[in-house]
């Protein structure tokens, strides 16, 4: 049997808690908002396939903990990702200059070569704006990133922001990729993640693959 997509591969939410990584990936996922939720514990996640350029991608997106009680756990999954957003909040100042710490943790514990986008959310959130626009785009340019400013609330640049990452990780791994597509669907590789210490909980537990 065919299999249903072609590469598989890990996306990673970081930032302060209650900058909206679980809305953006809820957004996403199941195109649904819920202004009011628990905080995430430790790690959780969601998929999804999209296609891009005739390939169709199956994505791991890994929603991490942002308090700092959390952070030994979750740093452990930085190791395998291929995409990373750093997601900070337009009306907090404060998650903003936190970037520069999360930045410094993927440095130090990502992969070299890991493809990263810095996200700007709550756009819808005008009226309580800390942050300026031009502000993201300058950090973003700082650390050789796209920018997008997104709302998980009206939907603004959640498709985009993703579609770009996935991009970005295919591009990155254009060698991969130029075999891929001399192979039948049912002839790909497609390797399979160790398991994890402890699942997270609370998601969609789909068979836990990796493109890597």
């Amino acid at each position: 049997m065919a299999k249903q997509y072609d590469v598989l591969f890990r996306l990673l939410l970081i930032g302060d808690s209650g900058v909206g990584k679980t809305c953006l990936l809820c957004r996403f996922t199941d195109n649904e908002f819920h202004p009011s939720h628990i905080s995430t514990i430790g790690v959780d996640f969601k998929m999804k396939t999209i296609e891009v350029d005739g390939i169709k991608v199956r994505i791991q997106i890994w929603d991490t903990a942002g308090q700092e009680r959390y952070q030994t756990i979750t740093k452990q999954y930085y190791r395998r990702a291929q995409g990373i957003f750093l997601v900070y909040d337009i009306s907090s100042e404060r998650s903003y200059q936190h970037i520069m710490k999360w930045a410094s943790d993927v440095d130090e514990y990502a992969p070299d070569g890991v493809q990263k986008i810095l996200i700007g959310n709550k756009a819808d959130e005008e009226q309580k704006r800390q942050v300026g626009r031009e502000q993201g785009l300058q950090l973003a340019k700082e650390y050789g990133m796209d920018f997008y400013e997104t709302s998980a609330c009206t939907n603004l640049n959640i498709k985009e922001s993703f579609t770009r990452l996935t991009e970005l990780v295919l591009q990155a791994h254009k060698k991969e990729l130029e075999g891929l597509r001399t192979c039948a669907a049912d002839e790909l590789n497609v390797v399979e993640l160790e398991e994890e210490a402890s699942k997270p909980q609370g998601s969609d537990h789909s068979p836990k693959t990796c493109w890597c």
